[in-house]
């Protein structure tokens, strides 16, 4: 008989026939490394979430009064056979039997020092493995419970918040908050992970809710209404499943029905496992939740470019809105709050934009959204989800196509909530979007200088470049990730601009030059220079007026040649026409054709209309027209074959060309 997990056959002893050891039948069993194990007896349950008040711990998160979209639908399920599950999560003595080397983790960022705390800094995969080792040395069926067979196991026959009722204790409550850790680390953000700390519930199991998460076998994914018997998820997905909250996790994390999920191959400090004893499943496997519409009927025809505005001719257009999110959203896309965007050309001509979507930037609701701009559409089409790790933040993401016919998409994704410990993950796309590659972990330390920023591009050497902010606060510059063999392995040079979210280029002496946000210098927008691709940067006074909270430039060079800037200013002089110069407000921009030295060329992105009434960030309104445009929002940019350049900002989509850059704006009506 096969063991199965998640889906696949392990090879371990009991696998090929008879177990060497006969399964323990007692209510109680302590194995050959002395983990305590309880007898779980079969039974049945309503897995998900059902509606009720919630309890006032969880107050602050009222937005969420009706349960995480991916708790429901409310389901009955069977646990047709008993099993055991350890009373208390693997130890750092326990795995370390099977991983010796594991031993240099311990205390990593603090945690986890002692035999009998909780272990941590272990992937799914590892967890796993130390299932088939446990099983070939005791000739036992070892492997991580079910996503359903954790719920059943947590609620102990309870239908509350908890398996202790709808309130946390005291003792949990104490570390049952937001943490940015490890930014801003102090002593109170590392605390003891010992197991057992608390009360078992009622059959017999410790710490089901917050002390660290649990790793289950199965993928994330949609449930099914229908009634299951043995259920063993998903076929496939991005994320495996892991249950029960942690330290610094705000109570409603912690709940008996929450879902949380994660990279399998993600290491931090918040995620352990406890084992189950016992045959898995042998229930099929449902299939994968199909695409999502922004991946759906995508064309495979390569775009022909030659149809685009006369190059000659000064083109503008816009703006139309690309963020449509219908009111009242409460995931998996939020109307709340989208910002942070991204757009790309796709090989076959479409738009695509990312961003992401939710009520508080540094919550752990926090994912990201897609729009596609079809070829020959004139409108964006409603947003739906791109791509979520459950219950974790996924802050900043990037596209870039690499011209070869593949697109990149580069993110972060937090340890818990906050942008505060992300890792950098990176997916491809060689059909437009249609499909991903998994997400691959490129910079796998939760920590800073992981935050990708706009706009990713590549030096004449080969090298890769993502900017990625240096620190989670409004000052203190930006570092870069680089990679020399396309996307394979990635470094951090170590140095970092003056700003944050800083927008970056190569000049033609091969130096990269950067424009940032915060750090002024001389009261104007911070200029860095690096003459050794960002192991070092020097600093000095740009040009341009500073910018701030809720203001993203961009920075890039054309197709043509030229370096653009778009940015923001509350006033910035612009020559018109005539020769006059006048003062005009909100987003513009400029044109460097010395290699950033001077800007001679500067204009509103505006259609110099009349006023009109245009929205920004969150549905905000500001008046577009001759001497004012958008106000605020993150900017993104890219050039398409064709030489249309297509700038977003937090809601909105321009389009212009080198020519109409280059036209001076009109000259100030008669009165």
């Amino acid at each position: 008989m096969g063991l199965r997990l998640a889906g696949f056959a392990v090879s371990i002893s009991c696998a090929f026939g008879a177990c060497a050891t006969a399964m323990p039948d007692g209510k109680e069993h302590v194995n050959s490394i002395g983990m305590k194990l309880v007898r779980i007896e079969p039974g049945s349950f309503k897995m998900g979430w059902k509606q009720t008040p919630l309890p006032k711990a969880m107050a602050f998160l009222a937005h969420l009064h009706n349960g995480d979209f991916d708790e429901s639908p409310v389901h009955n399920v069977t646990i047709s056979k008993a099993f055991y599950t350890g009373a208390f999560e693997v130890t750092n003595a326990q795995y370390e039997q099977f991983d010796p080397s594991h031993k240099a983790l311990r205390g990593k960022l603090g945690y986890s020092k002692e035999d009998d705390e909780a272990v941590v800094f272990v992937s799914w995969h590892e967890t796993r493995a130390f299932c088939e080792w446990l099983s070939k040395k005791e000739g036992l069926p070892y492997r991580l419970p079910t996503e359903a067979e954790w719920e059943y196991a947590c609620r102990a026959g309870t239908d509350s918040h908890f398996n202790f009722g709808d309130e946390l204790p005291e003792g949990i409550r104490k570390t049952a908050r937001r943490s940015w850790f490890p930014d801003g680390q102090n002593a109170a953000d590392v605390i003891s992970l010992k197991v057992g700390r608390f009360p078992p519930n009622a059959w017999g199991l410790c710490d089901m809710h917050g002390n660290v998460e649990e790793w289950c076998a199965d993928w994330h994914g949609q449930y099914s209404a229908a009634d299951q018997t043995d259920p063993a998820g998903r076929a496939d997905g991005d994320f495996r499943v892991t249950r029960g909250g942690s330290v610094f996790t705000e109570p409603y994390y912690m709940r008996s029905v929450n879902r949380a999920g994660n990279l399998p191959d993600d290491r931090n400090w918040l995620i352990g496992f406890r084992i189950v004893l016992g045959e898995a499943p042998k229930t099929p496997l449902l299939q994968a939740v199909a695409f999502q519409p922004n991946a759906t009927n995508v064309s495979q025809i390569i775009c022909d470019w030659s149809g685009g505005p006369d190059a000659e001719k000064p083109y503008f257009a816009g703006p139309i809105q690309y963020v449509k999110i219908p009111d009242g959203s409460m995931g998996p896309m939020y109307s709340h709050h989208n910002h942070d965007p991204a757009i790309v050309d796709c090989p076959n001509g479409d738009l695509l934009a990312i961003w992401y979507t939710c009520v508080e930037e540094s919550g752990r609701e926090l994912g990201i959204l897609a729009s596609r701009l079809r070829k020959g559409a004139g409108e964006w089409e409603p947003a739906s989800p791109f791509w979520d790790a459950p219950d974790r933040n996924d802050h900043a993401p990037a596209l870039w196509s690499d011209g070869k016919g593949a697109i990149y998409h580069f993110n972060g994704l937090s340890a818990a909530a906050t942008w505060g410990n992300l890792v950098t993950i990176m997916r491809v796309s060689t059909d437009s979007g249609a499909t991903w590659s998994k997400a691959k972990i490129i910079v796998p330390e939760h920590g800073l200088r992981h935050m990708p920023v706009e706009s990713v591009f590549r030096t004449k050497e080969g090298y890769i470049i993502i900017p990625c902010d240096a620190v989670t606060g409004g000052n203190g510059g930006t570092a870069i990730q680089v990679s020399r063999d396309d996307g394979a392995t990635w470094s951090d040079p170590g140095g970092k601009t003056a700003g944050i979210h800083a927008g970056i280029v190569q000049l033609t002496g091969g130096r990269l030059m950067a424009l940032g946000r915060g750090d002024s210098v001389d009261g104007m927008m911070p200029k860095s220079v690096s003459s050794d691709m960002g192991k070092t940067w020097e600093y000095s006074a740009s040009l341009f007026p500073p910018i701030s909270g809720g203001q993203r430039l961009v920075l890039m060079r054309l197709r043509e040649g030229p370096i653009l800037l778009c940015s923001f200013a509350k006033e910035i002089a612009v020559k018109d026409v005539s020769g006059k110069e006048r003062n005009v407000t909100g987003l513009y921009a400029a044109l460097s054709f010395d290699e950033g030295e001077t800007w001679p060329t500067r204009r509103l992105v505006s259609d110099d209309g009349p006023g009109r009434k245009v929205e920004t960030t969150d549905g905000k309104e500001f008046t577009m027209g001759f001497s004012s445009a958008e106000p605020r929002g993150y900017l993104s940019v890219c050039q398409s074959p064709d030489g249309v350049v297509h700038l977003i900002g937090s809601r909105q989509h321009y389009r212009f060309n080198l020519a109409w850059l280059k036209s001076p704006p009109p000259a100030e009506p008669a009165r």
